[in-house]
């Protein structure tokens, strides 16, 4: 990427409805030209539905991508937060107000109903730095919902009410109905773009800007406008730790992760997460990965409230450090964010980088304090200027000269003769404005009109207007004493959360992997990957869960052991998958059954039973067989005396269900190809399962 600014493929030439007709030209509200359509050379023949569709399309597509998903340059916000901004400035008055009441104030602007209001006023009141939230707004570590809008109540902070508004030099535009004014852009004298950060997706484009530290963002414009050098990285409320070697100045990403620190020999406890995840989202993250087997964990507790503080206890023999690397590569403790600073430029959509963004908010600052300084300049100059008109008019009696005027013309003929002896003292003409205002002058403040208080003032107003010149020659020391002054009165607040280094890159395999094969020795009854007998081998890392099933239907998951005495009677050792599909055939006393199953959640080391008490299991096998050959054994009167039938027929159930009936015959074996005792001669039927 070069320096300049990227624009996008965007066509302007389709104006939204919030555009008019000017001299045969397109002009849209913010004063942008765009080009007239028909202006536009169509590629090839369209049809008038065609042509409505392609028009409508780009309208949608111009309003979502300007009106909706992509924040201005500008002001750094989106039209929604704008609009809650100036609700909230409209009716400021130091105190909290309701959600409810400013959410409905601000649909007086924005025609997307109350819900998307009150959660983008949410989000901006956990930024911090532009509203103030008085009750319960949710929780950013838990994910936790905030209360209800009509429960909670918010206001300006100081920060936003003193940087953001100046309705004298606000550009406004209708309103979405044409009943009132709103801001097209707010005078915002803060980088609002980068302290914020945001994401939001379009229509054929998205943006992805993160949250930069404020009190740095303040220094840096110092930086550009003292011409030196300066780097940005992003900062993030929930905190953690990050690697911005491949940020690039805001067109790259960034690694982060949790803060992670070993408490003793089998605990860990998360202090800080990244903020792609909430504690619920990452706890979930790390019993997926230990269901898995990735991971090998004894328990988890949350004790998160204002801060986090997630706890891990580790088992016996697992080194927590090596727990650490594995809850890095295998879960959300770790996570890549991608930056990319798509945002609305002289209306239209354009990629820049972080640097490129700073600077132009750098020379709006100058651009806007030229502005307010001027406007200040204009007041105390018509301030002084009102002041020599009074005291002229005092002290020369002027006023006696009105007193047998008959008409307001007369009057007003009377006071510009009596002003024109001391012109050289005004600082410009007279006009019929400030006669009506020397006429308001009430007689008490005649009466009692003292000279020397008079000329106090006066002074006073001079000197400010000296200041007010000497601030517009020396603009760029003025916006500099400005910055300096907001970094020491809001750095303190606002320290930087998200710590910054360079993290080891953790190979998965290495910190999951350590080889071991579980084996069965049937003949001495032990089990374990020290086991060594020649039955269900499976290769397992030390993390993996272990799932036994004995004859009677006994069933329990217990850690990968060594080398564990179980007995003759084990049918089946494996992995433990709760989600794996078992297909298990058993008889009790009056029929036999077949079922097809999943094991589902279990307790360690606790004894569960998949079939019902004394019942026998015929066939167990994990998955399920193509086809099993069930064989009958011999009984008067009896015609059939061997059947196929496809498990795959039977629909899934829980581990306890009791599954179909194949027979009340007695069965002989169960298998899944045909072995001794299947006769190829003798007549099979299919059993068929209602």
């Amino acid at each position: 990427m070069t320096d300049e600014n990227i624009e996008l493929n965007f066509d302007p030439s389709q104006k939204p409805e919030n555009e008019k007709e000017k001299n045969g030209e397109t002009v849209a509200e913010t004063g942008a030209l765009v080009p007239h359509p028909s202006t536009i050379v169509p590629t090839r023949a369209e049809t008038p539905l065609h042509q409505r569709m392609n028009r409508s399309f780009l309208d949608y597509a111009s309003y979502v991508i300007r009106d909706r998903a992509i924040p201005n340059l500008a002001d750094g916000l989106k039209p929604v937060q704008r609009r809650i901004l100036w609700s909230l400035h409209q009716n400021d008055d130091g105190k909290f107000i309701k959600v409810a009441n400013i959410a409905g104030h601000c649909m007086q602007y924005h025609p997307h109903g109350n819900v998307s209001i009150e959660d983008a006023l949410v989000v901006l009141a956990n930024k911090r730095y532009l509203i103030e939230g008085q009750g319960n707004y949710g929780n950013i570590y838990t994910g936790d919902p905030p209360a209800a809008s009509r429960y909670i109540e918010c206001r300006l902070t100081e920060l936003a009410r003193e940087e953001l508004f100046n309705d004298e030099i606000t550009d406004f535009v209708p309103s979405y109905d044409g009943r009132n004014k709103e801001p097209v852009t707010l005078p915002a004298r803060l980088p609002l773009l980068l302290m914020l950060g945001t994401e939001g997706i379009a229509v054929g484009l998205s943006s992805k800007i993160l949250p930069h530290n404020f009190p740095e963002l303040l220094e840096a414009q110092i930086a550009i406008l003292q011409d030196k050098p300066f780097k940005l990285l992003p900062d993030f409320l929930t905190g953690g730790l990050m690697d911005a070697k491949e940020y690039a100045d805001g067109a790259g990403s960034v690694r982060v992760r949790a803060k992670i620190k070993v408490k003793d020999e089998t605990t860990i406890v998360i202090k800080e997460i990244p903020p792609t995840c909430t504690t619920e989202s990452l706890i979930s993250s790390i019993e997926d990965a230990t269901r898995k087997g990735k991971l090998k964990v004894r328990s988890i507790n949350d004790f998160t409230s204002e801060d986090v503080e997630i706890e891990i206890k580790a088992p016996q023999g697992v080194d927590p450090a090596q727990l650490v690397d594995a809850l890095y590569a295998f879960t959300d403790c770790e996570a890549s964010i991608t930056s990319r600073l798509v945002l609305i430029k002289d209306n239209r959509p354009v990629e820049m980088t972080v640097s490129q963004v700073l600077r132009e908010n750098t020379a709006k600052l100058l651009a806007d304090l030229k502005r307010d300084l001027e406007l200040t300049q204009h007041k105390l100059r018509e301030e002084l200027h009102f002041k020599t008109l009074v005291r002229i008019f005092i002290e020369n009696r002027i006023y006696k000269k009105i007193e047998q005027c008959k008409t307001n013309e007369a009057v007003l003929s009377a006071v510009h003769e009596g002003f024109k002896p001391f012109r050289q003292e005004m600082y410009r003409d007279l006009n019929d404005t400030d006669v009506e205002m020397l006429l308001a002058v009430r007689i008490r403040r005649i009466s009692l009109f003292d000279i020397n208080k008079h000329r106090e003032e006066m002074d006073k107003v001079k000197a400010e207007l000296d200041q007010v010149g000497k601030n517009l020659k020396s603009l760029t020391q003025y916006a500099i004493s400005r910055l300096k002054a907001l970094l020491q009165k809001y750095g303190p607040q606002y320290p930087r959360l998200t710590k910054t280094s360079r993290f080891d890159e953790v190979e998965a395999r290495e910190v999951a992997f350590k080889s071991f094969k579980l084996s069965y020795d049937r003949e001495k009854g032990y089990v374990g990957y020290k086991a060594g007998g020649d039955e269900y081998q499976v290769n397992c890392s030390e993390f993996d869960k272990i799932i036994m099933v004995f004859k009677d239907g006994l069933y329990k998951v217990i850690e990968l052991p060594e080398k564990l005495f179980v007995g003759p009677d084990l049918i089946y050792c494996g992995i433990a998958e709760r989600d794996r599909l078992m297909t298990l055939a058993y008889t009790d006393r009056d029929a036999n059954y077949l079922k097809r199953f999943n094991f589902g959640g279990t307790i360690l080391n606790k004894e569960y039973h998949c079939i019902p008490p004394k019942s026998k299991i015929l066939f167990f096998q994990p998955d399920t067989p193509e086809e099993l050959y069930i064989r009958y054994k011999p009984a008067p009167h009896q015609k059939i005396n061997q059947q196929i039938c496809k498990p795959a027929d039977l629909a899934p159930k829980g581990v306890q269900s009791k599954g179909n009936q194949i027979s009340i015959k007695e069965i002989a074996s169960i298998n899944t190809k045909p072995t001794r005792g299947w006769d190829p001669e003798e007549t099979t039927t299919r059993l068929q399962f209602t």
